[in-house]
């Protein structure tokens, strides 16, 4: 069971879509929300982080939110002024129906959202 008290942070969930112009026919990537939670947002610790660099990972956070059936690797989410890019989902290891984790890669929100 995951305590409420740790989903403190409000996290917006986002799905990519594609957008043809219309002049140039060009296909441009946006983000669609696809709802705001409560999360944990957690950087990994030194030792998972240095065990995650020596596979060549750029996982640096960890978020946790209460478990969803329709999320995807290929989303991301946002939080104060940061996008993470979600790397890999990890279910509850009892019920794998409790909560998700997310490995994730950080960086600046430069996308203007």
């Amino acid at each position: 069971m995951i305590r409420a008290g740790l989903l403190r942070h409000r996290v917006t969930l986002q799905s990519p879509s594609y957008v043809q112009n219309t002049t140039t026919g060009e296909q441009a990537l946006t983000w669609t929300g696809q709802g705001t939670v409560w999360a944990e947002v957690a950087p990994l610790s030194a030792r998972e982080f240095i065990a995650a660099q020596a596979v060549q990972s750029q996982v640096d956070t960890r978020l946790t939110i209460r478990y969803r059936s329709d999320v995807l690797p290929t989303w991301r989410a946002l939080h104060a002024s940061k996008v993470y890019q979600i790397l890999g989902i990890l279910a509850d290891k009892d019920s794998n129906l409790e909560y998700l984790t997310f490995a994730c890669a950080s960086g600046p929100n430069d996308s203007g959202e």
